[in-house]
């Protein structure tokens, strides 16, 4: 008889829980509008360019389910053999731009998380913005740069590649339809500017994001701004997170001494990351509480103004850290007129058509040109894999 009756009520009970499954996603959505500040992002607010049909079962909100698009993507897998500041050095415990990302997500959602900020959105801007840097970081960005412009086809920036290959590479050419606003803090995560005060530009559509992009590949020295405040969150955080962490490898590799550290950046930040994240961290938090904008206070921003000057003369223009940077040069200039040529004779033999553009779409074919191509190819390898395309070459960075 008990039977009996459970098996009449199994029926409703899975009708229930199918119920609440499905209103789960609504019932999340509609708690941000009381648990989040007024300055935040909703994600009912999230803009993709094309429609999509919905799951029978969607309870990803839109900027969780872009978080787990970009580390489903192959791009976001290369991160693990991609340069931070440190290339062709022997030593386990040096900073890769698969770390960094992650040091960026951490702290950047910590700060949105005392700021009742969407921390969904800061992850997925977080752990896609870096995803177009080229292998060997910026001196690899440098080279790249100047090969796309003596081919016509702009300037070479990783922000503008990054939206690029979650656009337009990823997925064999289908691109993975993200939200605007994860593509705009993307976009706009210049890290390396310095601002003591980011207030978004909230008034932004696809057709403007389209014209930023052209304009930071015509003039790479103009200063977007993100759409939303988690953009700005992020874009602060990306500077918290390697700029004390990129003096611990400095001083790890013996490039540096601790006590080299200007005392009016000691004073006020500590000289270890640990201290350096925590009071930038912690100044951020109080500037910026309840505000429509990002901020630090004077000093503090003072502060990293001086050690992020220190950092570009003592360590990322330091010799010590480039010997093998015209080898490197070298090497970029020799692989971009490789696969150009091959392209260009159709030599299906060769890696750019058997590792990249197989099975790529038609609208990826058709719409970018043979040196838009190599470009994708080359900014996509890791170190290593970039190397094993010169096999004569790697013993010489192996000694």
């Amino acid at each position: 008889m008990l039977n009996g009756f459970m098996q009449k009520l199994t029926p409703i009970i899975k009708k229930q829980k199918q119920m609440d499954l499905n209103q789960l996603k609504h019932t999340l959505d509609m708690e941000e509008s009381e648990r989040l500040s007024s300055f935040a992002t909703l994600s009912i607010s999230g803009l993709r360019k094309k429609s999509e049909p919905p799951f029978p079962k969607e309870y990803r909100q839109v900027f969780a389910k872009d978080t787990d698009r970009i580390l489903h993507s192959h791009a976001y897998t290369r991160y693990i053999d991609k340069t931070q500041v440190f290339y062709l050095i022997k030593n386990d415990h040096i900073t890769h731009r698969v770390l960094h990302v992650q040091l960026v997500s951490k702290i950047a959602r910590t700060i949105g998380r005392f700021l009742r900020l969407n921390e969904d959105l800061i992850e997925a801007i977080a752990l896609g913005h870096d995803i177009g840097h080229t292998p060997f970081g910026h001196d690899g960005e440098r080279f790249l740069s100047r090969l796309c412009q003596a081919h016509g086809i702009g300037e070479f920036r990783h922000s503008v590649q990054s939206v690029q290959f979650l656009e337009k590479v990823e997925r064999k050419g289908k691109g993975w339809n993200l939200s605007l606003q994860t593509l705009d803090g993307i976009l706009c995560h210049d890290g390396e500017i310095h601002n003591r005060v980011l207030k978004p530009c909230n008034d932004k559509s696809f057709e403007i994001h389209e014209k930023e992009i052209f304009l930071k590949k015509t003039r790479p020295e103009a200063k977007l701004v993100p759409m939303t405040l988690e953009g700005c969150v992020m874009r602060m955080a990306d500077t918290i997170s390697y700029i004390g962490r990129d003096l611990e490898d400095a001083i790890r590799l013996n490039i540096i001494k601790r006590n080299e550290i200007p005392c009016e950046v000691v004073d006020v930040l500590g000289n270890t990351n640990g201290t350096i994240v925590h009071i930038l961290v912690t100044d951020i938090i109080e500037q910026s509480f309840g505000k429509d904008y990002i901020s630090l206070s004077h000093k503090v921003s003072a502060a990293l103004k001086i050690l992020k000057d220190f950092n570009l003369e003592k360590i990322y223009l330091n010799p010590a850290i480039k010997k093998h940077i015209n080898r490197i040069k070298k090497l970029f200039t020799m692989l971009f007129e490789k696969y150009l040529n091959d392209i260009e004779q159709k030599n299906r033999s060769s890696v750019i058509f058997s590792h990249f553009l197989k099975d790529m779409s038609e609208e990826y074919i058709d719409n970018h040109t043979s040196g838009e191509k190599v470009r994708d190819f080359i900014a996509g390898m890791t170190d290593q894999y970039f190397l094993r395309q010169s096999p004569d070459e790697v013993t010489k960075y192996m000694k």
